[in-house]
Formats: structure tokens, C-alpha cells, sequence
């Protein structure tokens, strides 16, 4: 049996490829691709960009760059530093600042300062996860451009750009 010799290249904000979808015997259009470094190399900081979505559910790309707005949500989040290295900031929310809706998806902006016990912080770098808790305010912090993804549900400031992010053939 010959030897298949693999080369894993990672992407970053500043070396990616956009990639695509390659069909063998379809049609391209049946499909949807999108790369998250493409996707926030052109985004402002911290714009929720979908760029997957099953039913409710949605990866959402943001391009971590300075200080964050803080959110909320009614459900945990999830969050995947895919570049750089970003702070991710918890402070437990009291009743007056929580999601009044429990079924409400989708983050939310806190109105004025999270009110409430700090619950710590975590400093993440390419390939680590955090845990983003319901009823919890979280803000994002970047000295440099990085590329964050959020495993969430579609909300209110979810954006959707297929035409502009998707290969279309």
C-alpha cells in the first residue's frame, strides 16, 4: 500500500485561503461554504456574522478587536477562539439585567454596566473554548484583529450575509 502524506495548514486572519465547496458530479449551488477567517477579515468588530445555521442554531463569526459590548442571553453560548488571543470577561447578572424572556435566543446588549458579582476571567488563544452561562454578562477583549466563534441560537443582532459570504459557483 503507498504511503498519502497529509500537510494540516491552519488559517489565521492574516494567511488564509477562502476555500470552497469542490462537487465531483453535482452542482456546486446545492451547497453552502463560507470561511470564518474570509468572513472576519471584512466584518467591524464584534458583528455576529452567521455563517451556519441548523433549525435555530447558528456559528456566528466576530472579529475580535478591542473591547467588546457587553451581552447577555437567555440560553449558554458557546465560544471558539479560532486566531489570536482574546479575554472573555464574567460578571453574574442580577434579575433587573437578565433576559426577562427564558425562551428569548440569541444575545442581547446589557443596558448600562453588568450589575452583580465578578465571576473571573480567561485569557484564550487559537483552539481554546469558554463557556458563555445564560444570565451571565460577558464581554470581549483583543489587543489585536482575531477571529472568534459562537455556537448560539439566531437572535435579534445575529447578521446574515449569504450572498456576500457563500460561494455560488
Amino acid at each position: 500500500m503507498p504511503e498519502v502524506a497529509y500537510h494540516t495548514r491552519f488559517g489565521s486572519l492574516q494567511h488564509y485561503e477562502k476555500g470552497g465547496v469542490q462537487p465531483i458530479s453535482d452542482d456546486v449551488r446545492h451547497y453552502a461554504f463560507s470561511n470564518c477567517f474570509d468572513i472576519a477579515s471584512r466584518s467591524k468588530p464584534y458583528e455576529k456574522v452567521v455563517f451556519g445555521q441548523n433549525q435555530i442554531y447558528v456559528l456566528e463569526t466576530l472579529r475580535a478587536e478591542g473591547d467588546s459590548p457587553w451581552y447577555t442571553c437567555a440560553h449558554d453560548e458557546f465560544a471558539l477562539v479560532m486566531d489570536g488571543e482574546v479575554e472573555v470577561h464574567l460578571v453574574k447578572l442580577g434579575p433587573s439585567q437578565t433576559v426577562p424572556d427564558e425562551n428569548k435566543n440569541g444575545a442581547v446588549r446589557v443596558e448600562g454596566p453588568p450589575q452583580g458579582p465578578k465571576m473571573g476571567w480567561m485569557k484564550l488563544q487559537r483552539g481554546h473554548q469558554a463557556l458563555l452561562p445564560k444570565n451571565t454578562a460577558y464581554r470581549f477583549s483583543s489587543a489585536k484583529p482575531g477571529v472568534v466563534v459562537l455556537q448560539t441560537c439566531k437572535g435579534d443582532l445575529s447578521v446574515e450575509r449569504w450572498a456576500e459570504i457563500c460561494q455560488t459557483a
